[in-house]
């Protein structure tokens, strides 16, 4: 499998056919190909105002997304380019050029907003492109953003109310940074005859009127969408790249035949969409890859063609059930081909077998880990250590039919001269039964020193000279050398070395068990401190995630008490708090303690025999902890 790739043109992924969204497979797979984290770049905005350049741009190409000269749509759908990202080797760049929205050729707006909730679900940072000023016309045609949580939920319980906004808090959780790019631009930056950066000017822009009435709300709307769901936001302005006429053969110029300023302002955008795009990421900071965003658009697109909105939590939830079970398929396969490495059988001992199981369970467990995400009932994991454990009484029985195969073609080796001397009479004479003992104890000394037996050798021993017992016994009954007191004193003998014989098995087979439970009890320490290990550093990426999260409110919260906004304010207040409380709780030992008990109660039902039983009260102790 590729872990990343490099596509020399783009292709789309998916189609708009009318009124139905289709994935193509080709593209699909090609992105699924990719094992790298991906960082999704998106462009969205009215048709015919240059988007396409744009990406273009951002793939290091004057050409590749189509470019359209006249006043029709070019791109249909969501087309893709995958890129080696320009500064990060371990990254692919993801751009994703959509269809432009407001095409009246198209007759149904429902699209274009699908396209813009596809772009944003898909995206880690999303550009909206638009010409020449930030007014009130641009809010209307950004009125997608005000439909989204109509066309996205955030949770399963999620709602929706006349603003959109009370999920403010989880949607900023999924989405993406956003980027407002603003073409043709012709207007002196500042601000009360004060220059001003772009960002100011976005800022300025998307402040808020004060009082109640219908066309005030409307004003608002988009703009509290914006505050509420972009909690980061950055705005860059671009001169038009040449004169009107030479526009349709844009992609065929050279920089040196376009405004120079333009090529400047390109490049800072191009520099600052690289150094500061971050991987996609979902909740819990889990890195997306090709392979797991190839999976979110299957599941997007399947959902808005059957009629339904996408749920970004059932979404992931979805996309954990997958991707838990292949990692619990991947872990298994290089336990299996650690086990083929290292385990050549017959060992010489249960305990040498069981060091190197102890060895590939670690590597397989690591493997697990690092794919696996959202394991919340630590199902796939419990699976796990059952399959491995299974695993490894498999190993331990092909050990044992291994060493027993082997023991017997020793044995059969060195008692060839023990069968002829049988089958020749040498024993049926006076003083043959001590001969006969003395050959085989010989044969057994001989046995003893033969190496590699593995972990039969006694108990296949032991086998052996009972087969034998009876030959021994009709021998000694049949020696006129010994008198029936002597005969009698060496039967009692032998029963005495056979019964010894037994003990040692029983000793052996009792030891092999302990162990067995001893590796077990390993086994479960072993998942334990893996996953409080990992638990320990997603705990670093939510509290993370929440202090972004917090951040983003106090500020949007502090804008709203400067312009006045003392309803919306309260309404963030809520907010903070709730998010503050989630810090907490997260930051407690409790919390880990939990996810160990969740762990120990699954453990529980997969050990066998004692060790499982220890589990169940360690659970108890956990989950009341």
């Amino acid at each position: 499998m590729a872990s990343k790739l490099c596509m020399s043109a783009p292709m789309c992924l998916i189609e708009n056919r009318g009124r139905q969204f289709h994935v193509c497979q080709e593209a699909l797979w090609l992105l699924s190909e990719i094992r790298q984290p991906v960082v999704v770049v998106a462009i969205v905005g009215l048709y015919r105002t240059g988007k396409s350049y744009l990406m273009s741009k951002l793939a290091g190409k004057t050409s590749g997304f189509l470019l359209g000269s006249t006043v029709q749509a070019t791109t249909k759908g969501i087309w893709m380019w995958c890129l080696p990202h320009p500064e990060r080797p371990n990254q692919t760049l993801v751009l994703l050029d959509t269809e432009g929205l407001g095409d009246v050729e198209k007759g149904d707006s429902q699209i274009d907003s699908w396209i813009f909730a596809l772009a944003v679900l898909l995206s880690s940072t999303l550009i909206y492109n638009n010409m020449n000023t930030i007014d009130q016309n641009a809010m209307n045609q950004l009125h997608y953003v005000t439909m989204l949580t109509k066309h996205i939920k955030a949770k399963v319980s999620s709602g929706e109310n006349a603003e959109g906004l009370e999920d403010s808090a989880e949607f900023v959780r999924f989405f993406p940074n956003f980027i407002w790019a603003l073409r043709d631009f012709s207007l002196q930056l500042e601000l009360n005859k004060c220059p001003m950066t772009a960002d100011d000017y976005l800022e300025s822009a998307l402040k808020l009127k004060t009082g109640n009435t219908h066309d005030i709300e409307l004003f608002n709307l988009p703009r509290k969408c914006i505050h509420m769901f972009f909690p980061t936001r950055k705005c860059f302005i671009f001169d038009r790249p040449t004169h009107r006429k030479n526009l349709h053969r844009l992609e065929q110029m050279q920089e040196s035949e376009l405004d120079p300023d333009f090529v400047e302002q390109a490049a800072q955008f191009c520099r600052y969409i690289y150094c500061t795009s971050m991987a996609k990421t979902i909740p819990g900071g889990h890195v997306v890859t090709g392979h797991l965003l190839a999976k979110l658009v299957v599941t997007y697109v399947e959902t808005i063609c059957s009629g339904q909105v996408p749920c970004m939590e059932n979404a992931v939830l979805a996309l954990a059930e997958i991707e838990n079970t292949a990692a619990v398929n991947d872990a298994v396969a290089r336990y299996v081909e650690l086990m083929k490495q290292k385990a050549k059988l017959p060992t010489a001992a249960v305990q040498e077998l069981l060091r190197i199981h102890a060895e590939c369970e670690e590597e397989a467990l690591q493997v697990f880990m690092a794919r696996a995400f959202n394991d919340d009932s630590h199902r796939f994991q419990a699976g796990l250590v059952k399959t491995l454990d299974q695993k490894k009484e498999e190993y331990c029985h092909k050990n044992e039919q291994e060493s027993t195969t082997h023991c017997w073609a020793v044995l059969t080796s060195l008692a060839q001269k023990l069968e002829n001397n049988i089958k020749k009479g040498i024993y049926s004479r006076p003083g043959g039964h001590q001969v006969f003992v003395d050959d085989l104890k010989k044969l057994e000394q001989r046995y003893q020193q033969e190496p590699k037996k593995g972990v039969k050798a006694e108990v296949v021993l032991q086998q052996f000279l009972k087969d034998k017992k009876h030959i021994g016994r009709t021998i000694l009954q049949n020696d006129e050398a010994l008198q029936e007191k002597e005969k009698e004193m060496a039967e009692m003998k032998a029963k005495a070395e056979e019964a010894e014989r037994e003990w040692e098995i029983q000793k052996q087979q009792q030891a092999i068990l302990e162990q067995k439970m001893e590796d077990q009890q390993r086994s479960y320490e072993m998942n334990m401190k893996q996953l409080e290990e990992k638990m320990v550093k997603e705990r670093e990426k939510l509290l993370e995630e929440l202090q972004k999260m917090m951040e983003s409110k106090l500020r949007e919260q502090e804008a709203m008490i400067k312009q006045g906004f003392q309803r919306e304010a309260n309404q963030l207040t809520m907010e903070i708090q709730q998010l503050e409380q989630q810090n907490e709780e997260i930051n407690s030992q409790r919390w880990i303690g939990a996810i160990l008990g969740t762990l120990a109660e699954a453990l529980s039902f997969v050990l066998p025999g004692p060790v499982g039983k220890v589990v169940v009260g360690l659970s108890k102790l956990f989950m009341h902890l």
